[in-house]
Protein backbone atom coordinates (compact mmCIF):
# COMPACT_ATOMS: atom_id res chain seq x y z
CA UNK A 1 0.00 0.00 0.00
CA UNK A 2 1.15 3.52 -0.84
CA UNK A 3 2.54 5.74 2.07
CA UNK A 4 -0.06 8.73 2.80
CA UNK A 5 1.86 11.87 1.27
CA UNK A 6 3.36 13.90 5.18
CA UNK A 7 2.07 17.37 5.27
CA UNK A 8 3.80 20.41 5.86
CA UNK A 9 3.33 24.23 5.92
CA UNK A 10 5.74 26.55 4.63
CA UNK A 11 4.79 30.25 6.14
CA UNK A 12 6.11 33.63 4.52
CA UNK A 13 5.84 37.11 5.33
CA UNK A 14 5.81 38.91 2.28
CA UNK A 15 7.47 42.17 1.89
CA UNK A 16 11.72 42.09 2.97
CA UNK A 17 10.97 38.36 2.88
CA UNK A 18 10.09 37.05 -0.45
CA UNK A 19 10.08 41.18 -2.10
CA UNK A 20 12.46 43.96 -1.49
CA UNK A 21 10.70 46.73 0.34
CA UNK A 22 7.22 47.67 0.65
CA UNK A 23 4.30 46.37 -1.90
CA UNK A 24 2.68 49.70 -1.94
CA UNK A 25 5.77 51.09 -3.15
CA UNK A 26 5.53 49.78 -6.67
CA UNK A 27 3.99 52.20 -8.77
CA UNK A 28 1.09 52.86 -6.52
CA UNK A 29 2.18 55.28 -4.26
CA UNK A 30 3.43 57.43 -7.09
CA UNK A 31 -0.30 57.16 -8.43
CA UNK A 32 -1.13 59.03 -4.92
CA UNK A 33 1.09 61.70 -6.17
CA UNK A 34 3.58 60.58 -3.10
CA UNK A 35 6.80 59.71 -2.20
CA UNK A 36 7.50 56.55 -0.71
CA UNK A 37 9.11 58.32 2.24
CA UNK A 38 6.37 61.10 2.33
CA UNK A 39 3.67 58.59 2.48
CA UNK A 40 5.19 56.21 5.29
CA UNK A 41 5.85 59.74 7.05
CA UNK A 42 2.09 60.39 6.80
CA UNK A 43 1.03 56.60 8.24
CA UNK A 44 3.63 56.84 11.05
CA UNK A 45 2.68 60.32 11.96
CA UNK A 46 -1.49 59.57 11.83
CA UNK A 47 -0.92 56.31 13.80
CA UNK A 48 1.56 58.23 16.63
CA UNK A 49 -1.30 61.18 16.52
CA UNK A 50 -4.45 59.44 16.82
CA UNK A 51 -3.03 56.21 18.96
CA UNK A 52 -3.61 54.02 15.95
CA UNK A 53 -2.76 50.41 14.78
CA UNK A 54 0.41 51.17 12.35
CA UNK A 55 -1.51 48.76 9.50
CA UNK A 56 -4.78 50.84 9.94
CA UNK A 57 -3.19 53.83 9.99
CA UNK A 58 -1.21 52.87 6.68
CA UNK A 59 -4.98 52.16 5.27
CA UNK A 60 -6.29 54.98 6.30
CA UNK A 61 -4.18 57.10 4.12
CA UNK A 62 -4.77 55.28 1.01
CA UNK A 63 -8.11 55.80 1.25
CA UNK A 64 -8.33 59.52 2.19
CA UNK A 65 -5.00 60.28 -0.26
CA UNK A 66 -7.13 58.99 -3.05
CA UNK A 67 -10.40 60.41 -2.07
CA UNK A 68 -8.39 64.08 -2.48
CA UNK A 69 -7.24 63.04 -5.54
CA UNK A 70 -10.73 61.80 -6.70
CA UNK A 71 -9.08 58.69 -7.83
CA UNK A 72 -11.04 55.77 -6.24
CA UNK A 73 -8.77 52.39 -6.23
CA UNK A 74 -10.43 49.27 -6.68
CA UNK A 75 -9.36 45.85 -6.37
CA UNK A 76 -8.43 45.82 -9.89
CA UNK A 77 -5.75 48.39 -9.43
CA UNK A 78 -4.67 46.74 -6.56
CA UNK A 79 -3.86 43.35 -8.38
CA UNK A 80 -2.33 45.54 -11.39
CA UNK A 81 0.30 46.79 -9.03
CA UNK A 82 0.67 43.25 -7.37
CA UNK A 83 1.58 42.40 -11.26
CA UNK A 84 4.98 44.67 -11.07
CA UNK A 85 6.50 43.78 -7.63
CA UNK A 86 9.77 42.52 -7.62
CA UNK A 87 11.09 39.49 -5.53
CA UNK A 88 14.45 38.02 -4.27
CA UNK A 89 16.50 36.06 -7.13
CA UNK A 90 15.21 32.21 -7.32
CA UNK A 91 11.57 33.57 -5.28
CA UNK A 92 9.70 33.23 -8.81
CA UNK A 93 11.56 29.02 -9.42
CA UNK A 94 11.45 28.23 -5.33
CA UNK A 95 7.96 26.80 -4.95
CA UNK A 96 8.18 24.15 -7.86
CA UNK A 97 11.82 23.13 -7.27
CA UNK A 98 11.10 23.00 -3.39
CA UNK A 99 7.95 21.01 -4.13
CA UNK A 100 9.66 18.50 -6.10
CA UNK A 101 12.16 18.07 -3.49
CA UNK A 102 9.73 17.30 -0.84
CA UNK A 103 7.84 14.98 -2.78
CA UNK A 104 10.66 13.03 -3.76
CA UNK A 105 10.85 12.45 0.36
CA UNK A 106 7.21 11.68 0.56
CA UNK A 107 6.01 14.83 1.94
CA UNK A 108 3.82 17.40 0.64
CA UNK A 109 4.02 21.37 0.84
CA UNK A 110 1.46 23.72 1.44
CA UNK A 111 3.13 27.20 1.31
CA UNK A 112 0.92 30.12 2.52
CA UNK A 113 1.25 34.25 3.01
CA UNK A 114 1.21 35.98 6.35
CA UNK A 115 1.45 39.39 5.81
CA UNK A 116 0.35 42.66 6.59
CA UNK A 117 0.53 44.26 3.38
CA UNK A 118 -2.32 43.99 1.32
CA UNK A 119 -3.64 40.74 0.23
CA UNK A 120 -4.99 42.20 -3.35
CA UNK A 121 -1.71 43.12 -4.40
CA UNK A 122 -0.42 39.67 -3.37
CA UNK A 123 -3.35 38.22 -5.47
CA UNK A 124 -2.02 39.88 -8.70
CA UNK A 125 1.66 39.03 -8.21
CA UNK A 126 3.31 36.75 -10.00
CA UNK A 127 3.76 34.03 -7.89
CA UNK A 128 0.41 34.18 -6.21
CA UNK A 129 -1.12 30.91 -7.90
CA UNK A 130 2.13 28.92 -5.54
CA UNK A 131 -0.25 29.58 -2.38
CA UNK A 132 -3.02 27.60 -0.58
CA UNK A 133 -4.00 30.74 1.10
CA UNK A 134 -3.30 34.32 1.32
CA UNK A 135 -3.54 35.81 4.67
CA UNK A 136 -3.15 39.33 4.49
CA UNK A 137 -4.84 42.75 4.97
CA UNK A 138 -7.43 43.77 2.75
CA UNK A 139 -10.03 46.35 1.73
CA UNK A 140 -14.08 46.38 1.66
CA UNK A 141 -14.89 48.07 -1.44
CA UNK A 142 -18.39 50.09 -2.25
CA UNK A 143 -20.90 49.69 -4.84
CA UNK A 144 -18.58 51.12 -7.84
CA UNK A 145 -15.62 49.38 -6.83
CA UNK A 146 -13.78 51.83 -4.81
CA UNK A 147 -11.68 50.97 -1.52
CA UNK A 148 -13.47 52.50 1.55
CA UNK A 149 -13.20 50.92 4.99
CA UNK A 150 -10.22 48.23 5.56
CA UNK A 151 -12.08 44.43 5.76
CA UNK A 152 -9.26 42.53 7.47
CA UNK A 153 -6.20 44.00 9.44
CA UNK A 154 -2.98 41.69 10.00
CA UNK A 155 -0.57 43.38 12.29
CA UNK A 156 2.58 41.16 14.32
CA UNK A 157 0.09 39.93 17.11
CA UNK A 158 -3.02 39.08 15.07
CA UNK A 159 -0.56 37.12 12.81
CA UNK A 160 -0.55 34.15 14.82
CA UNK A 161 -4.00 33.42 14.44
CA UNK A 162 -3.08 31.94 11.17
CA UNK A 163 -0.81 30.31 12.28
CA UNK A 164 -3.10 28.32 14.27
CA UNK A 165 -5.96 28.25 11.74
CA UNK A 166 -2.91 26.38 9.06
CA UNK A 167 -2.55 23.96 12.27
CA UNK A 168 -6.04 23.04 12.72
CA UNK A 169 -7.55 23.51 9.18
CA UNK A 170 -9.62 26.68 9.94
CA UNK A 171 -8.66 28.62 6.62
CA UNK A 172 -12.34 30.10 6.47
CA UNK A 173 -11.45 33.61 8.14
CA UNK A 174 -14.84 33.91 8.41
CA UNK A 175 -14.89 31.20 10.89
CA UNK A 176 -14.33 32.13 14.06
CA UNK A 177 -15.82 29.35 15.96
CA UNK A 178 -13.52 26.56 14.27
CA UNK A 179 -10.46 28.31 15.01
CA UNK A 180 -10.68 28.61 18.76
CA UNK A 181 -12.48 25.27 19.02
CA UNK A 182 -10.22 23.04 21.04
CA UNK A 183 -8.84 19.74 18.67
CA UNK A 184 -6.20 17.36 20.07
CA UNK A 185 -2.98 18.15 18.68
CA UNK A 186 -3.21 14.40 17.48
CA UNK A 187 -6.08 15.37 15.36
CA UNK A 188 -4.45 18.57 13.93
CA UNK A 189 -4.36 18.17 10.20
CA UNK A 190 -1.08 20.58 10.05
CA UNK A 191 1.13 19.70 13.41
CA UNK A 192 3.16 22.76 14.18
CA UNK A 193 6.67 20.76 14.20
CA UNK A 194 5.78 20.08 10.36
CA UNK A 195 5.48 24.00 9.80
CA UNK A 196 8.14 26.55 9.04
CA UNK A 197 7.77 30.29 9.17
CA UNK A 198 10.25 32.45 7.33
CA UNK A 199 9.88 36.60 7.85
CA UNK A 200 12.79 39.60 8.15
CA UNK A 201 11.51 41.94 10.66
CA UNK A 202 9.88 42.79 14.31
CA UNK A 203 6.40 42.02 12.93
CA UNK A 204 7.37 38.36 12.48
CA UNK A 205 8.78 37.79 16.06
CA UNK A 206 4.95 36.38 17.89
CA UNK A 207 4.79 34.19 14.98
CA UNK A 208 8.38 32.49 15.42
CA UNK A 209 8.25 32.61 18.68
CA UNK A 210 4.90 30.56 19.12
CA UNK A 211 5.84 28.30 16.75
CA UNK A 212 9.59 27.90 18.53
CA UNK A 213 7.41 26.61 21.52
CA UNK A 214 5.46 24.54 19.77
CA UNK A 215 8.27 22.64 18.02
CA UNK A 216 8.43 24.29 14.29
CA UNK A 217 10.99 25.88 12.38
CA UNK A 218 11.79 29.68 12.02
CA UNK A 219 14.02 31.62 9.45
CA UNK A 220 14.87 35.23 9.29
CA UNK A 221 16.44 36.27 5.71
CA UNK A 222 17.75 39.22 4.95
CA UNK A 223 19.15 41.96 2.51
CA UNK A 224 22.33 41.67 1.72
CA UNK A 225 24.54 44.51 4.00
CA UNK A 226 21.61 44.15 6.31
CA UNK A 227 21.94 41.02 8.61
CA UNK A 228 22.02 43.05 11.95
CA UNK A 229 18.40 42.85 12.42
CA UNK A 230 18.07 39.67 11.37
CA UNK A 231 20.82 38.26 13.38
CA UNK A 232 19.49 39.75 16.62
CA UNK A 233 16.17 37.69 16.26
CA UNK A 234 18.84 34.52 15.71
CA UNK A 235 20.66 35.67 19.04
CA UNK A 236 17.34 36.22 20.94
CA UNK A 237 16.10 32.85 20.40
CA UNK A 238 13.09 34.21 17.87
CA UNK A 239 14.80 32.40 14.46
CA UNK A 240 16.50 28.88 14.23
CA UNK A 241 18.72 30.24 11.07
CA UNK A 242 19.69 33.58 9.73
CA UNK A 243 20.08 33.64 5.82
CA UNK A 244 20.49 36.19 3.11
CA UNK A 245 17.59 36.20 1.03
CA UNK A 246 18.46 34.49 -2.16
CA UNK A 247 16.03 31.09 -2.74
CA UNK A 248 18.11 29.80 -5.30
CA UNK A 249 19.02 26.28 -5.45
CA UNK A 250 21.97 25.13 -3.06
CA UNK A 251 21.95 28.57 -1.34
CA UNK A 252 21.34 28.98 2.73
CA UNK A 253 17.43 29.20 2.25
CA UNK A 254 17.52 25.94 0.43
CA UNK A 255 19.77 23.58 2.42
CA UNK A 256 17.95 24.54 5.20
CA UNK A 257 14.40 23.71 4.04
CA UNK A 258 15.47 20.65 2.38
CA UNK A 259 17.20 19.82 5.92
CA UNK A 260 13.98 20.67 7.58
CA UNK A 261 11.82 18.31 4.45
CA UNK A 262 14.06 15.42 5.28
CA UNK A 263 13.72 15.92 9.24
CA UNK A 264 9.86 15.84 8.51
CA UNK A 265 10.16 12.95 6.80
CA UNK A 266 12.55 10.71 8.86
CA UNK A 267 10.77 11.43 12.07
CA UNK A 268 6.74 10.97 10.61
CA UNK A 269 8.37 7.56 9.39
CA UNK A 270 10.16 6.51 12.88
CA UNK A 271 6.32 7.45 14.45
CA UNK A 272 5.31 4.82 12.26
CA UNK A 273 7.49 2.20 13.11
CA UNK A 274 6.71 3.09 16.68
Amino acid sequence: MKEKLIPMAICYDFDGTLSPGNMQEYGFIKKLGLTPEAFWEQSNALAKAKKADDILAYMKVIIDESRKRNLPITREDFMAYGESVKFYKGVETWFERINAYALSQGVKIDHYIISSGLREMVEGSKIAKHFTEIFASSFLYDDDGAAVWPAIVLNYTSKTQYMFRINKGCLDITDTEGVNRHIDKSCRPMPFENMVYIGDGSTDIPCMAMLNKAGGHTLAVYKNGRKEHATALNRDGRAHMVAPADYSENKPIDRFIKAVIDKIAADSRLKRLK
